[in-house]
């Protein structure tokens, strides 16, 4: 047997020696650290809402709105189980709130969207603004502002969360205030928001009501939907996204929050798209038709049939190719404004 050669025992007891210091060697860690591209944990996943649903409902019975703050169920990454994210920066769960009910007014620092997946009569409330909620409608509650959300309809509600948690979390920077009040006093009439910002106008004299947020807290599907159909028919659709907008702030045409990105996207019929892949990972929630998305990367492929109101997420720098027979409408939100802000977003067109 052949005795250690006299380097690698002189690196192993400095290695030791070391250790009570709290130093570790660069180069054993280098290539995990400086990696030759991105080499994301997570993985591909799949959430069927008729899967979902049952346990959404049973929740509704375990505990009220009230009770849990935010009835949720966290749509947790496989690869990230117990981080409650859906990839590395961004948090995705499905919000509950049934007739009757309200989820009390608080604030924090966490950048959080809502994207409408069944039912009406909720609303939310934002610095003393009501919205109510349609199937397809985004809704922003910016950074630190008083939120609250109540539902004076039938039938349930369920909306899609999107926040930036894992990214406030992994800066340090998370604050958080209950209010004294269950719900807030209303003080602008609904829609007042809309009409100041969402028309290619803007008042007079302002100030940015939300910071680097959008200052339009509710973009109705109803317009986002028609503008789709309109380019559907009378404009070429992409061959990898088919036809795509991305929701922006009407004061910087950016996106609508700092840190999140969101999109609107009509496959039509027949449509076969081309695969792609880019640095910031993206939930989808899928709104009407159904189709088929294959993700491909080192560790493997997945082949995802998606129906209404399903979820999916697109690990970051995963190939994938959208697909779909009838034609159907997509929703997603991705962490590509703090890519772009720190020069780091690439993507990929492959043919």
């Amino acid at each position: 047997m052949n005795a250690p050669h006299p380097a690698a025992q002189l690196r192993q007891q400095l290695y030791r020696d070391m250790e009570p210091l709290h130093l570790t060697p660069l180069w054993e860690v280098l290539h995990a650290l400086v990696p030759r591209q991105p080499a994301s944990p997570c993985v591909p996943a799949l959430w069927r809402y008729e899967e979902v649903r049952p346990f959404l409902m049973r929740a509704g019975d375990a505990i009220t709105a009230e009770e849990a703050v935010r009835r949720v169920l966290i749509l947790e990454n496989p690869a990230l189980r117990g981080q409650s994210a859906v990839t590395q920066s961004l948090y995705a769960g499905l919000q509950l709130i049934l007739p009757g009910e309200v989820a009390p007014s608080h604030r924090h620092t966490q950048s959080a969207l809502r994207f409408i997946v069944e039912g009406a009569g909720a609303y939310t409330a934002v610095d003393g603004e009501r919205t109510t909620m349609h199937p397809g409608d985004f809704i922003i509650t910016p950074s630190w502002t008083w939120h609250d959300h109540g539902h004076e309809g039938n039938d349930p509600v369920v909306w899609l969360d999107g926040l930036d948690i894992p990214m406030v979390r992994f800066l340090d920077a998370g604050f958080a205030e209950n209010d004294t009040r269950r719900s807030q006093v209303v003080t602008r009439a609904e829609g007042t928001s809309l009409a100041r910002w969402g028309h290619n106008m803007a008042p007079v004299r302002h100030e940015k009501p939300f910071g680097a947020t959008s200052p339009i807290f509710s973009y109705p599907y109803e317009r986002s939907r028609q503008a789709l159909e309109q380019l559907e028919r009378d404009a070429a659709v992409d061959e990898w996204d088919g036809v795509k907008l991305r929701y922006v702030n009407p004061q910087t045409g950016g996106s609508p929050m700092p840190t999140m990105a969101t999109f609107m996207q009509k496959l039509p019929a027949g449509f076969a798209g081309k695969p792609w892949r880019q640095t910031d990972g993206a939930l989808y929630s899928v709104v009407e038709g159904s189709g088929e998305v294959t993700i491909e990367s080192a560790a493997g492929a997945w082949r995802f049939a998606f129906g209404p109101r399903d979820h999916f997420v697109v690990p970051s720098w995963h190939t994938a190719r959208l697909s779909s027979q009838p034609g159907c409408v997509l929703f997603s939100f991705s962490d590509r404004p703090v890519h772009q802000a720190l020069g780091l977003h690439h993507e990929e067109r492959l043919s």
